[in-house]
């Protein structure tokens, strides 16, 4: 399968179980990767036959910056279908959410979630 790839997108949003996350924010690192053929849109160099990651871009960051969530899950569950919603042509997608400055005391590069989706919301893994 073919796939388009949306990596390393960094946003400030406020999600998280603890109080003081909700209220100070924190850093979210996010990547995509959308599953869809992409072989008409090789062979004809026409934008109208892909999806435009610009857009996708754009609906990531108004779920991250303008939504709150308690669960990483949940907010990369309403980035699946919002996107799904959004953009016909993608039949799925991967979704990983990245928390590297997590409240949690310790050493750690990131406490996160990866989501794999159909567009009929079932998971792929």
């Amino acid at each position: 399968m073919d796939k388009i790839i949306l990596k390393g997108l960094s946003f400030y949003g406020y999600h998280g179980v603890l109080a003081e996350e909700n209220r100070l924010g924190q850093k979210f690192i996010i990547d995509i990767e959308l599953y869809l053929d992409l072989k008409a849109s090789g062979h004809s160099d026409d934008i109208e036959k892909t999806v435009s990651y610009a857009d996708v871009y754009k609906t990531v960051e108004q779920i991250v910056t303008g939504e709150s969530f308690k669960l990483v899950e949940a907010l990369a569950e309403t980035m699946c279908h919002k996107i799904f919603e959004q953009f016909s042509k993608i039949d799925g997608i991967k979704v990983k959410i990245e928390k590297p400055e997590a409240p949690i005391p310790g050493n750690f590069d990131y406490f996160g979630v990866e989501i794999l989706r159909g567009r009929d919301g079932k998971s792929l893994y």
